[in-house]
């Protein structure tokens, strides 16, 4: 299914005539009042939330120029709110309570819950209470690790009610990198689960929590508790399940309490300390720029960033962006796909929805399990109106031809979302015809997990929409294209993306390395935040974003760091070398495409190989595995200064023998033994 890159749709009738900006003009005309006047604007926006103190200083402050002292940004400044109060109480308080706040699909379609507003706010308080008795206060970091299950939504809630911190750490990351992103944090308590069925497949994150656990504790970081909730032993094992656990009886659920790792003294079932907590807990009042939340997000350098947010901005902007970006109304029914552990989690999960008193699908399982229209068949049971996934999960479904999808009454969409990374034409093509029978609006948002919320995005009643392009920046966004020597591009081109002024939901730092933060984004254009990504800008102001122009990957909408790789890779004792790119996939976006240089004496073979894989997958986690290991005994393309050239590397990835100039590389015969050995079709 191809798809013109000239060509323009426009928002459905159906979203045009009930939408919150409903034309271009109407666009323009709030976009240039976010830039002009933004206290006007976001003061107005301010007015729908309940601040316990009304701002006392600036409205917004900042600093994007190096050179004129510390980088930083406020806004609200001297306003007091919390967020979990305007998330549940406010909506309860106006009569709500028994509203629907998330339907809950497992990852059995056996398994499902219905959740109120009321429902949450009574177990949020529990929950509260049960970290306060723990010692938890202001200020403090408690780090989660658990699959989507509502007592998720619950503990970041709940830490954020009482004014503490969470630090969530996606469930498919190993016991290295969770036990890493906790003793940055400095995590005093982990709360997380027994274990959870990801399709098929059974993940004991209780024992890799326990293993980070261990490594914490040889790092001289003191985990008080490690809260478990008693997940498996209520949901239903797959047909299929490995090593017969359910022995093929759907209907028998799975009992893992004799087989769970037990510290005494640190481990508690969270079942057990919720049942004599007190219901009530009052909301801790937050300065608008006390810290929220910290999400560690890969670095060029490969340790991970722990990008922090704080509670005023980001409640204005991660609700405005809801309201807008999927053009929400009291009554529709949300559906997001993605996991709580990433910002589109955060954000458009939790937060965005809870704060416009949404409700909302919670999906636990994976879009090909037990069949491959598991979303569709979710969409027309919950009759939901608006919809978000990642182009990977569009791409993967499109191999399954247009029958899974068809077979389902789809007609209660009207906005479909793309998330992670940007889409291909073809697949925003099937996006819009198959799923939304070519009569919804597509909105291909871009943002990062360091801007909070969508930063540039179509709007379903006001934007003309390009398939793969991510239209026009949202209110309060001001962008610019730069050229390597930091000038403005004006008009058509493609640069570096960035932007010139702070919208709320930013980023404020990163945790505990202030400088890191200057460096990564202020510091190569001195006044302007730099994104990493490119982008271009055709004659008529559609951006398209071309992807990462720094050492990063984006994998399945995964952002890894190519030393962060490469670091995994050369642990291994037969690897002196290694380079890590992204190779295009079919289905992830990127792949990883990796070149090693064996040591004196090793031969690469199968076995080999998978040792190699294995040892990414126990660092990152599963979903970092490469695709395409290339093993090299010439060595690495690089410059008489000894940087590694992968700008070779990754045309000998694709294949391409445009190499351009090569006469800075110290041996340039390096590069036609690498295109000779070069991988295709998964074969060397």
């Amino acid at each position: 299914m191809s798809a013109d890159s000239k060509a323009v749709y426009s928002p459905p009738n159906k979203v045009v005539s009930i939408s919150h900006c409903s034309s271009m003009e109407q666009y323009r005309r709030m976009y240039e009042k976010s830039i002009q006047d933004p206290e006007g604007f976001w003061g107005e926006i301010a007015k729908s939330f309940h601040f316990e103190q009304e701002t006392t200083g600036k409205f917004c402050d900042y600093n994007f120029d190096p050179s004129k002292g510390r980088i930083f940004i406020k806004w609200l400044e001297g306003a007091k709110t919390n967020i979990c109060y305007n998330c549940l109480d406010r909506h309860i308080e106006a009569g709500k309570g028994d509203q629907i706040a998330f339907y809950w699909e497992g990852n059995d379609p056996a398994d499902r819950r219905q959740l109120t507003y009321a429902d949450i706010l009574r177990d949020v308080c529990k929950m509260a209470n049960v970290l306060k008795g723990y010692g938890v206060a202001k200020g403090h970091r408690v780090a989660i690790y658990m699959p989507m299950i509502p007592e998720l939504v619950v503990a970041m809630l709940a830490v954020a009610r009482i004014g503490a911190v969470h630090s969530i750490v996606f469930g498919g990351y190993s016991s290295e990198s969770l036990a890493e992103r906790m003793i940055d944090a400095q995590a005093s308590i982990l709360i997380t689960s027994d274990a959870v069925w990801r399709g098929t497949k059974l993940v004991h994150l209780k024992d890799i929590a326990d293993g980070a656990l261990e490594i914490c504790k040889q790092k001289d970081l003191d985990v008080k508790k490690s809260i478990v909730v008693k997940h498996l032993c209520r949901v239903t094992a797959p047909q299929s399940a490995a090593n017969g656990v359910a022995n093929g009886n759907p209907s028998k659920k799975t009992h893992f309490d004799d087989k769970v790792g037990w510290k005494e003294g640190r481990d508690v079932w969270w079942e057990d300390v919720m049942k004599d907590a007190k219901s009530d807990c009052h909301a801790v009042w937050m300065d608008a720029e006390d810290p929220l939340f910290m999400l560690y997000t890969s670095g060029s350098t490969g340790k991970p960033k722990g990008v922090l947010h704080t509670v005023g901005g980001y409640m204005l902007y991660s609700a405005t962006t809801f309201k807008y970006s999927f053009d929400y109304h009291p009554g529709d029914i949300y559906f997001c796909t993605a996991d709580i552990g990433w910002i589109t989690g955060h954000s458009y999960v939790t937060y965005g929805p809870l704060l416009n008193g949404a409700t909302s699908v919670l999906f636990e399982g994976v879009p090909t399990y037990p069949h491959t229209g598991r979303f569709w068949e979710i969409v027309e049971m919950c009759k939901v109106n608006k919809f978000y996934t990642a182009p990977t999960a569009i791409r993967a479904l499109m191999k399954f031809g247009d029958e899974p999808v068809k077979k389902y009454n789809l007609s209660s969409l009207s906005v479909l979302g793309s998330v992670g990374e940007p889409i291909n034409p073809e697949a925003w093509m099937w996006y819009y015809r198959v799923v939304g029978n070519s009569d919804v609006s597509i909105v291909d948002t871009f943002w990062q997990t360091e801007t909070g919320g969508h930063v540039i995005t179509p709007l379903p009643g006001a934007t003309p929409a390009k398939p793969g392009s991510a239209c026009y920046p949202f209110f309060g966004v001001d962008v610019a294209l730069l050229d390597e020597e930091g000038k403005e591009i004006s008009g058509e081109g493609e640069g570096y993306l960035v932007f010139r002024r702070p919208w709320p939901g930013i980023m404020r730092t990163v945790y505990g390395n202030h400088e890191r933060f200057e460096t990564t984004y202020f510091k190569k254009f001195p006044g302007y935040y730099c994104t990493g990504d490119g982008a271009r800008r055709d004659a008529d102001g559609y951006i398209w974003v071309t992807g990462r122009i720094d050492d990063m990957l984006n994998v399945s909408g995964h952002l890894l760091s190519t030393a962060q790789v490469e670091s995994a890779l050369v642990e291994h004792e037969a690897v002196a070398e290694a380079a890590a790119v992204a190779r295009p996939h079919h289905v992830k976006g990127e792949c990883l495409y990796c070149f090693v240089y064996l040591a004196e004496g090793f031969e690469f073979n199968p076995k080999l190989a998978a040792e190699l894989k294995g040892k990414v997958r126990e660092k990152i986690g599963p979903f970092a595995t490469p695709d395409y290991l290339q093993a090299t005994s010439v060595g690495l393309p690089k410059t008489r200064s000894g940087k590694i050239m992968r700008r070779i590397l990754r045309k000998v990835a694709v294949g391409d023998k445009e190499f351009g100039d090569i006469s800075t590389l110290a041996d340039p015969s390096i590069v036609d033994v690498l295109f000779q050995s070069r991988i295709l079709d998964g074969k060397a």
